[in-house]
C-alpha cells in the first residue's frame, strides 16, 4: 500500500511538472505571434481578441500569414478552419478520457483542446491524472499565450526598419517551429507525417503563382488524402 501511494504522489508530481514546464514553454510563444499579427496590418486588441476566442496556434498564425500575404478574409478564415478541424478530432478523443460535466464546464474544456492538452492527456498514466495533466497544462498554456500575445503585439508598435522586415519571417519560423517534432523519428508514424509535409509543400509552392493568396494552404490538404494513398 505504502509503494501505490508513493507510485501516485510521484506520478502527480512528474505530471504537474511536465504540464507546467510545456504550459510555460509555448505561452511564451504567444509572443511571435501578437509580433506577426500587428505586422499583418491587425490592432493590438484584434490580436489579443484572436488568441482569446481562437485559441489555437496554428490556425491563428494561418489567419495572420495569409492577411499578411495580401490574401481575403475568406481564404483567411477558410485557413485557419481547415487547420482547427483536428481540435475536433482531439475532442472526440478526450470526451471519454475527461468525461467533462455539461453546461459550461464542458464548454470550457473545449476551449482548451489544443494539441499540447491533449498530448499531455493522453500521456498520462490513468485518468485522474489524464485530468490534471489537461486543465494544468492547457490552463497555462491559456494564460501564457494570451498574456505573451499582448506583450508581442505592444512591442511590435514600437519595431522600425529593418526590425519590422524581419517580423516577416514570423510567420514561417512558427509554422516550422510546429512542424518540425513531427518529422523526427520518435513522432508516431514519421514516415506518413514526412510524406504530408512534403506533399502540401509541393501543392502550395505549386499553386502560389496562380491562385490568390491563402488559397495554396486550403488545397495543401490534398497531401493529407495523397499520403494516405501511398501508406494504403
Amino acid at each position: 500500500m505504502t509503494d501505490e501511494v508513493t507510485d501516485a504522489a510521484a506520478a502527480r508530481r512528474a505530471t504537474i511538472r511536465d504540464a507546467l514546464g510545456l504550459g510555460v514553454a509555448v505561452g511564451l510563444y504567444g509572443a511571435a505571434f501578437g509580433a506577426a499579427a500587428v505586422a499583418a496590418g491587425l490592432d493590438a486588441w484584434q490580436a489579443c481578441a484572436l488568441s482569446l476566442l481562437m485559441f489555437t496556434g496554428a490556425s491563428q498564425f494561418a489567419l495572420v500569414g495569409v492577411l499578411g500575404a495580401g490574401g481575403g478574409a475568406l481564404a483567411a478564415v477558410g485557413s485557419a478552419v481547415l487547420l482547427g478541424t483536428r481540435n475536433t478530432i482531439y475532442g472526440v478523443r478526450l470526451v471519454p478520457l475527461l468525461q467533462p460535466a455539461r453546461g459550461l464546464r464542458r464548454l470550457g474544456t473545449a476551449h482548451l483542446v489544443i494539441d499540447e492538452s491533449t498530448a499531455l492527456a493522453l500521456a498520462a498514466p490513468d485518468r485522474a491524472n489524464a485530468r490534471l495533466a489537461f486543465t494544468l497544462g492547457g490552463g497555462s498554456i491559456f494564460l501564457g499565450w494570451n498574456v505573451t500575445t499582448l506583450l508581442g503585439a505592444l512591442g511590435a508598435d514600437a519595431l522600425t526598419g529593418p526590425w519590422l522586415a524581419a517580423l516577416d519571417a514570423v510567420v514561417p519560423a512558427a509554422f516550422l517551429a510546429l512542424l518540425w517534432p513531427r518529422l523526427q523519428r520518435t513522432w508516431a508514424e514519421p514516415a506518413a507525417q514526412r510524406r504530408v509535409a512534403l506533399g502540401g509543400a509541393v501543392v502550395a509552392l505549386a499553386l502560389t503563382p496562380v491562385v490568390p493568396a491563402g488559397v495554396q494552404v486550403i488545397a495543401a490538404v490534398a497531401a493529407v488524402a495523397l499520403a494516405g494513398g501511398w501508406r494504403r
